[in-house]
């Protein structure tokens, strides 16, 4: 266990009450549980305070977990103090039926499109995010391939006008 990790999640405790019993600590990463209504002033002070100094947010993916009932959308941050040389996770939950989540692009402006990616693949919606379009899948494309419930083959094409065969019969 590195010996910052607990000066880390103390610190975050003072300035963000409730987060220290969130914390997970396993095979050398921090990851943070933040209920999706701290999520901003978590970053904010992830960012700005001067004994965390995480300048950057280097990712943000999403994970579905279709059993894990109200929690079935997780997002993760990844975040990196340059100034201590430490990474940290952040995690928030949504739940698939009200997959709406605060945008950090007012914190990280360089997240735009990993919100993008995130919201194309898992349908994740972030509120006050100044452009949420997609990114890799065409405009008119139904639904989100990253989670667990999408078809895995027979999806027509549109842009190719072709079909790709279910998983048992290709080769």
């Amino acid at each position: 266990m590195s010996k910052w990790f607990t000066p880390v999640i103390n610190r975050f405790n003072k300035l963000v009450p409730g987060l220290k019993k969130n914390a997970t600590r396993d095979r050398g990463e921090l990851t943070i549980v933040v209920p999706k209504e701290q999520l901003l002033d978590t970053v904010k002070v992830a960012r700005d305070d001067a004994e965390l100094r995480f300048e950057s947010c280097t990712s943000v993916s999403g994970v579905h977990y279709p059993h894990d009932e109200g929690h079935e959308l997780h997002v993760v941050y990844s975040l990196l103090s340059m100034t201590h040389n430490h990474r940290i996770r952040l995690e928030v939950a949504v739940p698939e039926d009200d997959p709406v989540l605060d945008s950090i692009t007012s914190i990280y402006p360089h997240v735009d499109w990993h919100e993008r990616e995130t919201w194309d693949m898992f349908g994740i919606l972030f509120q006050g995010h100044p452009h949420l379009t997609r990114i890799l899948m065409p405009d008119d494309w139904d639904g989100h391939p990253l989670r667990k419930d999408y078809p895995l083959g027979g999806v027509p094409q549109k842009f190719k006008g072709a079909t790709t065969p279910p998983p048992e019969e290709r080769r």
